[in-house]
């Protein structure tokens, strides 16, 4: 809902992938959802994809503009960070925000 709402707004479709590739060779079927706790937070519903066990990580690719420029700190959440990758490099191109940052602007 606050990271990228654009699948449960309508249905969007982003490539989703284990960050560490071949290690993953049983798939399964599997909803892919989000940190807040409503129904609509979810980034892939009935999504065929490799098997990972808590704990992996995974990317959500092709985002495009659209993941920062659609993101909220609903809920208090902060925004995620922004990671260029271009082939086999990778740059922070916008850090992760903080409690602190969404409170900086408070005044009471």
């Amino acid at each position: 809902m606050n990271d990228l709402i654009r699948p449960s707004l309508y249905d969007a479709y982003h490539e989703i992938v284990p960050v560490i590739a071949g290690e993953h060779e049983d798939r399964e079927t599997v909803d892919i959802v989000g940190p807040v706790c409503e129904s609509g937070d979810f980034f892939a519903r009935g999504r065929d994809m490799a098997r990972v066990k808590e704990g992996d990580l995974l990317a959500i690719l092709d985002t495009g503009a659209y993941g920062m420029s659609l993101a909220s700190n609903y809920n208090t959440r902060p925004r995620p960070a922004e990671v260029l990758v271009d082939g086999k490099r990778a740059r922070l191109i916008r850090r992760r925000e903080s409690l602190d940052d969404l409170l900086a602007l408070e005044r009471v």
